[in-house]
């Protein structure tokens, strides 16, 4: 009996931890469930829409859709304004991108270990322009660097000759990337802080015994360690940048003469706005889905090379 009895507990152990593993992941479904419900509906559902209207010649605006095949791709591939677009796309995110890594890291790291007094003050102040709409933040901005907004009066103040910064193709951009990064660098801010603050205040103190001053602990210390985090970041980033619409299409509408046309107002315009003629859904689903396909080829490519260093460094 005592050897039937110590045989049968171990099977009970397991039946008992099976049973508790299934209740546990039932409870994981349920609370996934409501999520997994609004991703279809606001995400996977409008994707395989998007898919099947790019094989449509349709304007979205009418019952009667005609099937093209790829005949939307192939026009898309002779199209040099949706090319212009993909290419200011880039172009804003090559620009952003950094400036908004080093400002939001650089204000982290002064926040977290340098200005104590205050901190909590002036974090809710650069996290600020994150709460504002950005289609406000536009149309003030666009008012702010017109041909007769603030800046050029303040410019003529010292005798200099203005510029319609929203109105010159060579500036347009650059104003509309530095508007984008003042308004988006408290996000990332807060994501720095993050990483910071998992650093063990250990490592500050044992940093600071052997004579390291600030700038030191943070170059050969801290940074180091966050650099992990910060990749997870810099995707998070690269993401936001490529995805820029609100803050061009209230400034400048994709203009002057396409300068700042990305692919998300070519698709707009394409797909919703007259300007171009009768709307086509279609073809803007097409273009949608192509610039998708870009950026996922651009990501896997990096991911691949970023694999093959890291296995590189670990030989």
């Amino acid at each position: 009996m005592k050897g039937q009895f110590s045989a049968a507990s171990p099977a009970r152990t397991v039946d008992r931890r099976k049973k508790q593993r299934r209740r546990i992941n039932m409870w994981c479904w349920i609370f996934m469930i409501p999520t997994l419900i609004l991703y279809i509906l606001f995400q996977g559902y409008p994707i395989l829409s998007s898919i099947f209207y790019s094989t449509l010649d349709w304007s979205g605006m009418t019952s009667s859709a005609l099937f093209v095949g790829l005949d939307n791709f192939k026009e898309l591939l002779q199209d040099k304004y949706f090319f212009n677009a993909v290419a200011n796309s880039f172009k804003y995110m090559l620009m952003a991108v950094p400036l908004q890594l080093v400002i939001s890291l650089a204000l982290a790291y002064i926040f977290n270990s340098i200005l104590k007094k205050g901190a909590t003050f002036f974090r809710t102040v650069f996290f600020l322009p994150v709460i504002t709409t950005a289609s406000i933040v536009g149309i003030i901005m666009m008012f702010i660097f017109g041909g007769t907004g603030s800046i050029n009066q303040f410019l003529s103040l010292f005798g200099v000759r203005g510029l319609n910064w929203l109105g010159n193709a060579n500036t347009a951009l650059i104003v509309v990337v530095l508007i984008g990064v003042w308004k988006d660098s408290g996000t990332f801010m807060i994501y720095w802080l993050a990483a910071l603050q998992s650093v063990s205040q250990d490592v500050y103190e044992a940093a600071t015994i052997d004579g390291a001053n600030k700038w030191q602990t943070f170059l050969h210390v801290v940074f180091p360690l966050i650099i992990p985090i910060g990749g997870v970041i810099t995707v998070l980033c690269i993401i936001s940048s490529l995805k820029v619409f609100d803050l061009i299409q209230t400034m400048t509408n994709g203009g002057p003469f396409y300068s700042t046309d990305v692919a998300a107002t070519f698709v707009y315009r394409t797909a919703y706005a007259s300007s171009s003629g009768m709307p086509r859904l279609g073809y803007a689903s097409a273009a949608a889905m192509t610039f998708g396909i870009i950026v996922v080829v651009i990501g896997t490519v990096g991911n691949v090379v970023k694999t093959a260093f890291q296995k590189k460094n670990a030989i």
